[in-house]
């Protein structure tokens, strides 16, 4: 009895009424737990595209490298002085394929969060520091950034080698001028998980006098990370972190893949999750399966954006879940590129003049924009 009420529940909800989503296509509408719908503003995406007029002087090689002439995507971004700033992953054109050149992270900045002004050389990128045996030759990729309270600015980021992807930490005061603090596991009980195929962190934050801030959870700074499934890390200093484990000492998954669901081959995590009335939100990026156990509502291999619902007291609860994606390519620029099965993924999320600013990657080949306004929210 008990699993045929559960089915009458799930049937009442889907058959909930439909909204408008920003392809124009009805979809359901979301709950009151989630945020959205993000709209993507007319007439302005991509908003980054890839330049192969800028050049700086790579320290791997000393010579004269167009660090974004292939492809530019998956952005970070923040809030300083009232400015959007967007960190956002450049690819040059020294390898083919997707991980094979290398990935340095370009800034931009604006004031309305759409018109975007770049710097002409990356601000982070493979240098002749203390790194090198983490970043060379494959760079730094795919940031997430949070604020303190304070103004420090905290990034994970994945270095990677060609050899082993690793969650890194890095800070700022002015997102321009960085320090890298290498792996963030690397401590983590004895260095059991210094050499763990690891990325994508989503450290939870919290609005604060209308600043979205890092926040602790139960005493601790807190994160989600992960792509296969979803884990939870703690931190007492945001730099160095441990992941959390079972009693017999394995990585334990708070949020798994779906089968049959669009995230039913990938559970990567998105921006710095955010903290609300209903508990902790995560968005993140689901991955659908190619073959057997795949969502054939949607494309084979795409990429499209999920999210789901912590319990504060008990952030690996989960309350609820989204079993559709609030986000998924819908625009050409988001079907074509380096991944032309199709991806929207989302990774910075900023509260900018009231509205939340969501910035994602489209199929790895460019940056764009959707916007979710809580005023005009039904």
């Amino acid at each position: 009895m008990k699993i045929q009420l559960m089915s009458i529940k799930h049937f009442l909800i889907a058959a909930a009424c439909t909204v408008m989503a920003a392809d124009g296509r009805a979809q359901d509408a979301l709950p009151n737990w989630a945020f959205g719908p993000f709209i993507r503003p007319a007439g302005v995406n991509p908003i980054l595209a890839p330049d192969s007029t800028k050049t700086f002087t790579d320290p791997m090689t000393g010579k004269q490298v167009a660090w974004e002439a292939n492809d530019v995507f998956n952005p970070a971004a923040a809030i300083k002085d009232k400015k959007v700033y967007v960190l956002y992953r450049s690819e040059d054109r020294s390898g083919k394929g997707i991980g094979q050149r290398t990935s340095r992270l370009g800034l931009a900045e604006s004031k309305d969060g759409i018109t975007m002004k770049r710097q002409a050389t990356p601000v982070f990128y493979p240098g002749n520091d203390s790194q090198k045996e983490f970043e060379w030759p494959g760079g730094c990729e795919d940031p997430r950034i949070a604020v303190t309270e304070d103004g420090t600015y905290v990034m994970l980021y994945t270095q990677w080698n060609k050899k082993v992807p690793r969650l890194g930490v890095a800070t700022s005061r002015d997102l321009k001028n960085w320090t890298k603090h290498g792996p963030a596991f690397y401590k983590a009980y004895d260095g059991k998980f210094k050499d763990l195929a690891s990325k994508s962190a989503s450290i939870v934050t919290k609005v604060v006098n209308g600043r979205q801030v890092i926040a602790k959870v139960n005493g601790k700074y807190m994160m989600y990370w992960g792509e296969r499934f979803i884990n939870i890390a703690t931190s007492d200093d945001l730099i160095n972190w441990q992941p959390t484990i079972d009693s017999e000492g394995k990585l334990t998954a708070v949020v798994k893949t779906r089968r049959y669901h669009f995230d039913s081959d990938l559970t990567e995590c998105g921006p710095p999750a955010v903290i609300t009335d209903k508990g902790i939100l995560l968005l993140y990026n689901g991955k659908n399966k190619g073959g057997e156990g795949r969502d054939t509502n949607y494309t084979a291999n795409t990429y499209a954006a999920g999210q789901v619902l912590f319990d504060l007291q008990d952030p690996s609860k989960v309350i609820a879940r989204l079993d559709k994606p609030f986000f998924q390519p819908s625009a050409p620029f988001e079907k074509s590129g380096q991944y032309p099965a199709g991806t929207v993924f989302v990774e910075g999320l900023v509260l900018h003049k009231n509205k939340w600013f969501l910035y994602y990657g489209c199929a790895d080949s460019r940056v764009a924009v959707a916007v979710y306004d809580p005023a005009r929210r039904n």
